[in-house]
């Protein structure tokens, strides 16, 4: 068996290698998914946005995100999924620090180049960890430890990957500042307009500019910043979701609550249940 769940049968971590049509179409998990590609080339979707990929490489959902694959060439995987209730990412984001790197991050791709080598260590410890999965006497703490040691590992390889990608790319000054400012405003400056006069250019300007840095467009970028926030506050908090609606200026919880289902596909409370609420942290958000 290649997966844990608990008493409850609620599915905590497992790993699958080519399932059939897995993620050939759109599927939401509850859990956090790490995609190792071995080999083959396509598109990888998640929510509204879309990547290249070509094997060898990584890939990365967070809970509840609508993800598939296209393919080009035939595409070899193996897909790590683990449920916050088995490990959870800020509470330990000292150790792993993948947390707005690999997961919940609206600023770069959900991915990154690997090495033939890098793939290689990364296959021996998924494989030692679908070992101990296998095991009748399997750990937990040692399940975890490789999960750890794995998320540690694919951070460490973006971050490299970054530092590489800004000495070829320079940074754009106005991009960088409208992230700053989409950061500070999200909350009362919904329109690009906005943006675009607090940064003194031309909204025109700002969107291809964006699109060029970003990948999206800033409509995309400030919508994708209230819903970051919104699963945060879901996640990590007890506020009741009348409360989170407040916090984020909506005029009430029910127009919150369709804004983030047109978003997610799922509503609020949905999105809660199925991803779990983090009880060890307990965020206190101004």
């Amino acid at each position: 068996m290649k997966q844990m769940v608990s008493e409850n049968g609620h599915y905590l971590i497992g790993l699958e290698q080519n399932k059939t049509g897995l993620l050939s179409d759109p599927i939401q998990f509850p859990e956090y998914a790490v995609l190792l590609i071995h080999k083959g080339k396509g598109t990888y979707h998640a929510d509204f946005s879309s990547f290249g990929f070509s094997g060898p490489m990584l890939l990365f959902a967070t809970p509840m995100q609508t993800i598939y694959l296209q393919s080009e060439t035939p595409v070899t995987y193996t897909l790590l999924r683990f449920h916050t209730d088995f490990y959870c990412i800020e509470t330990h984001r000292e150790e792993v620090a993948c947390n707005g790197l690999l997961f919940n991050t609206i600023y770069i791709e959900p991915s990154v180049t690997i090495s033939e080598t890098e793939h290689t260590a990364l296959y021996q410890l998924i494989e030692q960890m679908k070992e101990e999965l296998e095991r009748k006497d399997r750990s937990e703490m040692v399940i975890r430890a490789y999960l750890q040691l794995l998320l540690a590992k694919c951070s460490s390889m973006k971050l490299r990957s970054l530092n590489d990608k800004e000495l070829n790319l320079p940074k754009d000054a106005i991009m960088e500042k409208f992230r700053l400012l989409l950061d500070e405003h999200y909350l009362t400056l919904h329109k690009p307009n906005d943006y675009a006069d607090l940064l003194a250019v031309s909204p025109n300007t700002l969107s291809k500019k964006a699109v060029r840095y970003f990948g999206k467009t800033p409509s995309q970028l400030i919508q994708e910043r209230l819903i970051l926030e919104a699963k945060k506050m879901l996640h990590l908090t007890s506020y009741s979701i009348k409360e989170i609606a407040y916090r984020l200026q909506f005029n009430d919880e029910y127009y919150f609550s369709r804004f983030f289902k047109k978003h997610t596909q799922v509503s609020p409370l949905v999105f809660r249940n199925e991803s779990g609420r983090t009880t060890t942290v307990n965020l206190s958000i101004q």
